[in-house]
């Protein structure tokens, strides 16, 4: 399935299942989704409260209406996203995947999404607004390694991850490669191959015979 195709199925499951994540009712809720697609798409530093309003077709005093500046709007809306992204993790979780598969699944959603950047969000985001950076990587630590040792439970459970690692060992680890790629990569094309190596390496340190042949099959699809 091409990238476009599972791109429209991702968002038709959305707003079917979360319609509040992609149209959004409420004027506040639309100024966060599309400060957040800009954002994304255009880069923190160089996107307006000027570039938002029109866009929207509404005045800045709208903006303002809901946000008293730039800093409160790119904070929230970069809260908003780190949710939509753990609503999307969700919805893979419950599609029943091997665990491995679903590596590579969560993979392939971060790429599609991220896909029209030209940097990486996160390092702007460090680089220019250090203090929500830090912040969101909080709640990302406890979110996604929540993600991470769920998939490594279910994993020795399914017998394709070693039962004798050090589960927490390995959560820090995997969330600290993926992070410093994000966070010392400017260009957002090479992002995509280096995360592919890093959940290679990452799965060969802890996988049985079994999950490396789930690990071959899933480097050749």
């Amino acid at each position: 399935m091409n990238v476009k195709k599972r791109l429209k199925l991702w968002k038709l499951f959305l707003f079917l299942k979360f319609p509040f994540v992609l149209l959004p009712s409420k004027m506040r809720e639309k100024i966060l989704h599309k400060a957040g697609e800009m954002f994304l798409n255009l880069g923190y530093k160089s996107v307006t409260m000027d570039d938002i309003a029109s866009e929207m077709g509404v005045s800045k005093k709208t903006i303002y209406k809901y946000f008293d500046n730039k800093l409160s709007l790119v904070e929230e809306a970069t809260i908003e996203m780190h949710e939509s992204c753990l609503t999307m993790i969700n919805m893979i979780v419950d599609q029943g995947h091997n665990t491995i598969k679903e590596n590579f699944e969560v993979k392939k959603m971060f790429k599609e999404m991220f896909q029209t950047a030209d940097s990486s969000p996160v390092y702007q985001l460090k680089k220019y607004y250090p203090r929500i950076h830090e912040k969101v990587m909080k709640k990302e630590m406890v979110a996604f390694s929540a993600c991470i040792r769920s998939n490594l439970e279910r994993g020795i459970a399914e017998g394709y991850y070693r039962s004798e690692i050090n589960i927490e060992l390995y959560i820090q680890f995997y969330f600290s490669l993926v992070f410093s790629i994000h966070e010392s990569t400017v260009e957002n094309y090479k992002i995509p191959e280096l995360e592919r190596e890093a959940l290679e390496y990452h799965t060969r340190a802890i996988a049985t015979e079994k999950g490396i042949k789930e690990l071959e099959k899933q480097l050749q699809s």
